[in-house]
């Protein structure tokens, strides 16, 4: 990517590493909850490509 971003004349700089410092618990009543809404949201979101793979 470093190649990409400096080709446009920006210079690329190194990210920290960010890490998780959250863990969810998808057991139980509210972890399906949290489940059954983010796989919504992703079907919402990537419709066109669902059905896309969906027909080939």
């Amino acid at each position: 990517m470093t190649f990409k971003v400096e080709n446009y004349g920006v210079k690329a700089v190194q990210r920290p590493k960010i890490r998780a410092t959250k863990e969810l618990d998808l057991s139980g009543i509210s972890g399906q909850q949290i489940v059954k809404s983010e796989t919504k949201l992703a079907l919402r979101t990537h419709i066109k490509t669902f059905k896309k793979l969906a027909y080939m």
